[in-house]
């Protein structure tokens, strides 16, 4: 079942478009990916679906609801991209005033406990680290116990382990029922939490599928560099059927191929006694696939939107 529908959807800024047409569904306990650089509208998009911008063209549905519909405001929770709340506040106070906002909240003790944040609730806003920061606003996106999650831009600024962190955290929320939209322009973190995702360019889709079935639409070859402990003759790899390509770099040696290649080139080298050193296989990425599809990498600064 779709939980939410947009079509053909269009938001202007001045005579700039910076919507132009996107099209997206996510069906029901998924987690569902929005992936583009900066300057995209990816934020916009999902500001359309949360209701705080009325779009210019196109329909936005949320639970069959329009977004500025009061009803739809105690089933969606959300994580806007940017939030700071008063440096003094407590957790504790942050939660029972977002918890007042609705009729039949979750329980907050048990949702901190459940985000790391248990032994936080006396503790000040500005005494919390980036990654507790992070984890109280999504606490405060699902104290109303939503349906419906929107997560823009998750884990900017935080550093490589508590980002970790905060997939863990997204994968559990997910597994209490609750359908995800998650902003995002990291990469790994699109291939990690997403089922499908929406890859969004200029204000348009440019794929939809899920992440495995974006990288293959481009190039699903693999690429196998070692070290050869012998001389090897690269006609016992270029007979392989599995191999495309044979090129040597100084000692190195780059394999291209699709298929089970890697067992086909190690099977060869066993067959000769050949020790490869130094091995490493590398597969076509969401990261290269963006690249093929857009013709620019994504960026890691502030999105404008």
């Amino acid at each position: 079942m779709a939980i939410i529908e947009v079509y053909d959807l269009v938001k202007r800024y001045g005579d700039k478009p910076a919507v132009n047409g996107v099209s997206i569904t996510v069906e029901q306990g998924e987690i569902f990916g929005i992936l583009g650089p900066n300057g995209a509208g990816k934020t916009t998009t999902v500001e359309c679906v949360e209701g705080l911008r009325r779009p210019d063209g196109g329909t936005v549905r949320v639970l069959g609801l329009e977004p500025d519909d009061p009803r739809l405001r105690h089933r969606l929770g959300a994580q806007l991209q940017e939030s700071e709340l008063p440096d003094k506040i407590t957790v504790r106070e942050a939660m029972e005033l977002y918890g007042s906002f609705y009729r039949t909240p979750a329980d907050w003790r048990e949702l901190l406990s459940t985000l790391g944040l248990g032994d936080k609730h006396d503790a000040q806003y500005r005494r919390l680290s980036g990654g507790q920061k992070q984890r109280l606003s999504i606490a405060l996106a699902l104290v109303g116990a939503p349906e419906v999650a929107v997560l823009d831009e998750l884990t900017t600024g935080l550093d490589p382990q508590a980002r970790r962190d905060v997939w863990e955290l997204i994968e559990t929320v997910r597994a209490r029922g609750v359908t995800i939209l998650l902003v995002t322009h990291f990469m790994e973190e699109a291939e990690r939490l997403c089922d499908r995702l929406a890859l969004i360019d200029s204000g348009r889709v440019v794929a939809l599928d899920t992440p495995a079935g974006i990288v293959s639409t481009v190039d699903d070859e693999q690429r196998i560099r070692f070290r050869p402990s012998a001389p090897l003759d690269d006609a016992l790899l270029t007979a392989l059927p599995e191999v495309t390509a044979v090129s040597r770099s100084g000692p190195q040696i780059l394999v291209t191929g699709k298929g089970n290649v890697l067992h086909a080139v190690t099977s060869v080298l066993a067959r000769n006694q050949i020790i490869a050193a130094d091995l490493r296989v590398e597969q076509t990425t969401l990261d290269d696939a963006f690249v093929a599809l857009t013709g620019r990498a994504l960026e890691t600064d502030k999105e404008n939107r």
